[in-house]
């Protein structure tokens, strides 16, 4: 393995290129996003093992130093990280005294400054202090908006320091999806520039999650303690998507408690022919809601002790493999399957991204590019005890083309990028990493094949049905076994005109049932379908949800509003539903992704945003003064 890619598996980089002038000249700073982790043979992995290691001055980050060749020349490198954001927003000083501040002017009144995100870690000095007479910097931080917005953080920390009067032409953007030999080449050999676009969209999202959850999250809980001493949280938080979230959960508890249950009658038959064990069969009527009629269509049916068969159909059917793995999809199996939250998730796919064990985590495209190295990628798991020869086998065979999925443009799907075992990864690990691989591996599989058979029959006046399925080739199913076709009892064989003796008929009362709440993997699709967050940002919001006691996680991942959740989303159903319905964050989704195309402008969609909902406080807090007469 090339040793940069060795060093790019422990971490997300930022790289400078830099380098004393009494050394080559030409100095490069390289940045990844995480640390890295101490113990690294960094130097085992560089040419001629000329390579140093040093903690940097916040004792967080490393710091490594060899020489080495960019764009033809010989420079000096210096490879480091950051820990995330260097920055996060906040108002001035004088704007969070919750006491002297009205929550309204926070809208527009109160001015914004960017502040170190942990002043501990003294990330900007850190930074200067290894940028300072440095002549290129290469940024690798993670390849989304968010990675966008880090890297013009780290520009602007390290601007003052470098070499050269127009920074922009000295800072180069690596892109890459996966951390192997091959995308570290290919990134290193076709360097872009960031993109400020993408970076102002996240500008956009944070301004407006600060000021319009701040307005509310104040004005609320002062509101709400000063008059309630019973409250289960200290802090009343609003956010534009943690408040829709909640409340899709708070609709089904809603449906739930209303939920009335309703009698229905179904008619139980039981058949059978020689010595062949009873069938159950199906009416075709399915149920009746009155009984009596119920009781008319028993009757019609008993004047018959016979059951005729009227139609035998078999019909070959297919169970498709599944798309390519995106992240949604992902968070959604890893909760209703492994029983893990999006949070930790997210967290161990992260870990198992830098680590090198799989391609980045966050992508929303479900389609491989048309250059993308099945066979070379399926080659990595031939020796593996569990799926080594099903791989064998699809390299022998011929591996079938993908299913189309959508291209977004973002990230290729999540993909294994080299094989792994449960001793490397840790349980948790090696759970997630097991389905990504299984999941791939079932993408490039045949389908898997069954064959259904379907029998009718006339009782009296009456029709019934029993079907059942015989599995033909198991196609991706081998991979993915949860997904296979269940082994049902054999059905008798028979043919039109078969005469069966009717064993057993009568007419079964049942009640329908109320839903159950909703499962972390259910909202994920909701939170998906109505443009709620990003990819990246739904495990936030899923988690805040929970830490400020809005639900909580029953078993089965089940989310159950606590009181405190269900007080609030009625509240602001009877003030104002758009502030928890999905349809105005959902609006402003779109136009913060027409900011990162380029499409609109960042400050009007700003002052637009903030418009509307500055109206809807005002409108809210009048509402709910005027209500208690205060």
């Amino acid at each position: 393995m090339h040793w940069l890619a060795r060093l790019a598996h422990s971490a997300e980089v930022l790289g400078l290129i830099l380098a004393p002038p009494s050394l080559c000249g030409v100095c490069m700073f390289s940045l990844w996003l995480h640390g890295f982790p101490p113990g690294i043979p960094v130097s085992s992995n560089i040419p001629n093992g000329n390579c140093s290691s040093r903690k940097g001055l916040n004792a967080s980050c490393f710091v490594h130093e060899f020489t080495g060749i960019f764009q033809g020349q010989s420079v000096h490198y210096k490879m480091t990280s950051v820990c995330g954001h260097v920055m996060s927003l906040d108002f001035i000083a004088k704007y969070n005294n919750w006491d002297k501040v009205d929550p309204a002017e926070l809208f527009s009144k109160a001015p914004t400054e960017k502040k170190e995100v942990n002043p501990k870690l003294n990330m900007v000095k850190f930074l200067q202090v290894e940028a300072r007479g440095c002549d290129y910097l290469v940024l690798w931080l993670d390849c989304d908006r968010e990675g966008e917005n880090i890297c013009f953080e780290v520009m602007e920390s390290v601007q003052p320091v470098m070499k050269g009067a127009v920074l922009e032409q000295t800072v180069y953007r690596a892109k890459f999806s996966s951390i192997t030999d091959i995308d570290i080449w290919k990134a290193m050999n076709s360097l872009g520039e960031p993109n400020r676009n993408e970076a102002l969209s996240v500008d956009a999202r944070q301004e407006l999650d600060l000021r319009i959850g701040c307005a509310f999250t104040r004005f609320q809980t002062k509101y709400f303690q000063g008059k309630y001493g019973n409250l289960d949280s200290s802090l009343i938080s609003f956010g534009p998507c943690q408040t829709p979230t909640l409340g899709f959960c708070v609709e089904r508890h809603d449906k739930i408690q209303s939920f009335k249950p309703e009698s229905y009658w179904i008619i139980h038959v039981k058949v059978f022919k020689g010595k062949d064990n009873p069938l159950t069969l199906d009416w075709n009527r399915v149920k009746v809601f009155d009984k009596e009629v119920g009781q008319m269509f028993v009757n019609l049916a008993k004047t018959s002790k016979e059951a005729q068969v009227e139609s035998v159909t078999k019909k070959e059917k297919r169970k498709q493999r599944p798309l390519a793995l995106n992240t949604v999809e992902m968070l959604r199996v890893a909760s209703s399957s492994l029983g893990m939250g999006p949070q930790h998730t997210m967290q161990i796919a992260e870990r198992l991204y830098t680590q090198g064990y799989i391609s980045y985590p966050r992508t929303e495209t479900t389609h491989y590019p048309e250059n993308f190295d099945l066979k070379g990628t399926l080659k990595q798991h031939t020796n593996c005890r569990l799926w080594g020869e099903e791989v064998k086998n699809l390299l022998s065979n011929g591996i079938i083309h993908p299913k189309k999925g959508v291209d977004v443009g973002d990230h290729p799907p999540i993909t294994p990028m080299r094989a792994a075992s449960e001793e490397e990864l840790g349980s948790d690990g090696w759970r997630l990493y097991e389905y990504i691989t299984r999941h791939f591996i079932a993408t490039v599989s045949q389908d898997c094949k069954y064959l259904q058979t379907t029998i009718v029959f006339t009782i009296g006046t009456e029709a019934f049905t029993c079907s059942g399925k015989t599995l033909i080739s198991s196609g991706f199913t081998a991979l993915m076994p949860w997904q296979g076709i269940p082994l049902e009892e054999a059905l008798p064989v028979c043919e039109s005109g078969d005469i069966f003796t009717v064993d057993e008929i009568k007419l079964i009362e049942k009640q329908t049932s109320p839903p159950d709440y909703l499962t972390e993997a259910e909202l994920i699709t909701l939170m998906e379908k109505h443009g709620i967050g990003t990819d990246a940002s739904i495990p936030v919001h899923l988690n805040n949800i929970c830490q400020r006691n809005y639900v909580t996680v029953e078993n089965g991942r089940k989310l159950k509003p606590t009181n405190l959740g269900i007080v609030l989303v009625h509240g602001y159903y009877k003030i104002d539903a758009e502030l928890v319905l999905p349809t105005i964050r959902s609006a402003v989704e779109k136009q913060l992704n027409l900011i990162a195309l380029g499409k609109a402008h960042f400050q009007q969609v700003l002052q637009h945003a903030l418009d509307i909902f500055k109206r809807k406080f005002h409108y809210f807090v009048d509402s709910i003064c005027g209500v208690n007469g205060t």
